[in-house]
C-alpha cells in the first residue's frame, strides 16, 4: 500500500537524521586532533570500501548508466559530499555546534522554493505551515541570536553549506524518483567522487595527523555505520520522499543533536529550550501530514 510505503520512508529517514547526529557528537570529540579535511576525507573514502561489495553485484548497472545520469551523479558528489559535508567540517571549525546547526537548518527554506520551479513540487498549505512553524521553534530555540567578532569568514562558510545541501537535496531527488539507479550505486558513486575531492584536498591543503587508536575507532564507525549504511538508506527513501519532505526530515537533526548533546556531552537546557523543540517537531508533524490520506472512497484504485 503507497501510504504504508511513504510512512516506512519517512521513518527511515528520521533514523538516518538519528544516526547523522551522533556524527556531530563523534565529530565535536575530534575535531580538534584531526584537520576537518583530512577528516572527512578519510571518511568517505574508507566507506567506499564498506560499499564495494553491494557495488560489484550492480556493476551490470553501473554499465549500462548514460553519460547524462553519470554527470548527475558526479554533481551530486560534488555537492553532497565535498561541498556539503566538507562545508560542514569546515564551518564547525569556526563557529559554534548550535549557531552552525541553526543556519544549516534554514535549507529547507531554499529546497522548497527552488523545488517548486527545477523538480515542480508545490508545497501544500499544510506543508508552508508546517515549514514556518518548523523555523519558529528553531528560532524561538537559539534566541537571543548574538555572533562573536572575527567570525565573518565561518557564516560565509556556513553559508556556502546551507547553499550546497540545499543544491545536493535537490539533485538527490532528482535522481532518486526516477527509480531507475539503485540507491547503493547512486551512494558509491557520488561518494567516491566527493570522497577523492576532500581526501586530496586535504592531503594537499592540511598536514596529515598522528591519528590515536581512539580516533581511528571513531572514523571507521563514522565511515560503516554513519556512512556507508546511512547514505544508502537515505537516497532509499529519497525515491519516496518530495525534496520538501526530506529537507525538513533532514532537519530533525536540530532537535536530534540537542537532545543527543544533553545526553552524552552534559549540555544544558531550559524550559524554553524545551518547549522551542516540541514546536520545530510539531512543525516536521504538519510538513508530512500530507501524505496520509484521510479518507479513502476506495482504498484499491489509490496510486499515490
Amino acid at each position: 500500500m503507497t501510504s504504508k510505503t511513504h510512512i516506512h520512508a519517512i521513518l527511515q529517514a528520521l533514523l538516518v537524521t538519528l544516526i547523522w547526529s551522533s556524527s556531530w557528537i563523534l565529530i565535536k570529540l575530534t575535531i580538534e586532533a584531526i584537520p576537518p579535511l583530512t577528516f572527512a576525507g578519510l571518511r568517505y573514502s574508507i566507506a567506499i570500501l564498506f560499499l564495494i561489495p553491494a557495488l560489484l553485484k550492480n556493476k551490470t548497472v553501473i554499465h549500462r548508466l548514460t553519460h547524462q545520469q553519470w554527470g548527475r551523479l558526479i554533481l551530486l558528489g560534488v555537492f553532497y559530499y565535498a561541498l556539503t559535508q566538507g562545508g560542514q567540517f569546515l564551518t564547525l571549525k569556526y563557529l559554534e555546534t548550535t549557531t552552525f546547526s541553526l543556519l544549516l537548518n534554514f535549507s529547507s527554506v531554499f529546497i522548497a522554493i527552488l523545488g517548486i520551479f527545477f523538480l515542480h513540487e508545490k508545497p501544500a498549505p499544510l506543508q508552508w505551515g508546517g515549514l514556518v512553524v518548523f523555523l519558529a521553534g528553531v528560532v524561538l530555540y537559539f534566541s537571543p541570536f548574538t555572533t562573536d567578532g572575527g567570525l565573518s569568514i565561518g557564516y560565509l562558510l556556513a553559508f556556502c553549506t546551507v547553499l550546497a545541501n540545499s543544491i545536493s537535496a535537490l539533485l538527490g531527488r532528482a535522481i532518486n524518483r526516477e527509480k531507475d539507479i539503485p540507491p547503493v550505486v547512486t551512494t558509491g558513486i557520488s561518494m567516491g567522487v566527493g570522497a577523492a575531492l576532500l581526501l586530496i584536498t586535504g592531503l594537499l591543503s592540511e598536514d596529515f595527523p598522528t591519528i590515536s587508536p581512539g580516533n581511528w575507532g571513531i572514523i571507521l564507525c563514522l565511515a560503516s555505520i554513519n556512512t556507508a549504511f546511512a547514505f544508502t538508506l537515505w537516497n532509499k527513501t529519497l525515491q519516496e520522499l518530495s525534496a520538501m519532505e526530506s529537507g525538513i526530515i533532514n532537519n530533525a537533526m536540530l532537535v536530534e543533536i540537542a537532545l543527543l548533546s544533553w545526553i552524552f556531552l552534559g549540555d544544558a537546557f531550559t524550559i524554553r529550550n524545551w518547549v522551542s523543540l516540541l514546536i520545530a517537531s510539531g512543525g516536521m508533524v504538519m510538513v508530512n501530514l500530507k501524505s496520509v490520506p484521510f479518507k479513502k472512497k476506495n482504498p484499491t484504485k489509490l496510486r499515490q
